[in-house]
């Protein structure tokens, strides 16, 4: 890649912005990150964003310095001394680094509480409740069983929706979940359980066994109501979570 070339250039596929948009920002080099907040390029030699950035990290290594370091305690006035950047540029580098610091210094808020299925039906309520279609949904909790966050994995018909183990428990692992309910909707408010469901329950439980991520409930939500597979069939008994 040439840094001398405007962003703008550049192959779609190699601009920062559109690879971050496509590949997420763990993917992108530090130079590439920095860019990004910068916008636009110049300097000596007129250089690309990315170009600039890599200049920046050079000059902030200096005497065999991490940069990331340096640029974590720097002050606007010092990147400004850095050929390219004035002040509009430094305030953003200076934002952003600030903004990353009070994300990773800050204290989560009190997390509430799922201690019965109504719990879990209230927080899947919005998602899952009023629905035309069938929805399958999962509730994601730490080891006190506090409720981390709730996402809806797949969206079917009016009649099915289709979820395998294998996109359930992704989603889990990402999210670093260490118990986790799932659910689904009925939309025509009928609670009763089919075969399919008990089976995927069945699969689900086998596989948290196996993952060692207890699941601690089945829920069916529609018109208003809800249902615990876990309190109206033994297959907590067949499958034990130790939760």
């Amino acid at each position: 890649m040439t840094y001398c070339l405007r962003i703008a250039d550049l192959p779609t596929t190699e601009r920062p912005r559109e690879r971050l948009l496509t590949h997420g920002a763990k993917n992108l080099a530090t130079a590439e990150l920095i860019a990004i907040l910068l916008g636009t390029g110049q300097g000596q030699g007129k250089l690309s964003a990315v170009g600039l950035g890599q200049f920046i990290l050079q000059e902030l290594g200096k005497n065999q310095r991490d940069p990331l370091a340096v640029l974590r305690e720097i002050t606007p006035q010092e990147l400004m001394q850095i050929h390219g950047i004035k002040a509009a540029k430094a305030a953003t580098i200076i934002a952003a680094v600030e903004l990353g610091k009070r994300a990773f210094q800050s204290r989560p808020l009190e997390r509430t509480v799922i201690d019965s299925p109504s719990a879990a039906a209230a927080s899947l309520s919005q998602d899952l409740m009023w629905q035309a279609q069938e929805r399958f949904a999962v509730l994601l909790l730490d080891v006190k069983n506090r409720l981390i966050g709730t996402q809806v994995i797949t969206i079917g018909t009016a009649t099915e929706t289709l979820a395998s183990p294998r996109e359930i428990f992704r989603e889990v692992i990402r999210q670093g979940a260490t118990r986790v309910i799932v659910a689904h909707n009925h939309p025509s408010g009928n609670l009763e359980p089919s075969p399919q469901d008990i089976e995927l329950t069945r699969q689900l439980l086998a596989g948290a066994q196996f993952l060692d991520v207890p699941l601690l409930d089945h829920l069916i939500l529609g018109d208003g109501n809800h249902q615990s597979l876990r309190e109206i069939t033994t297959l907590w008994d067949e499958y034990p979570q130790g939760d």
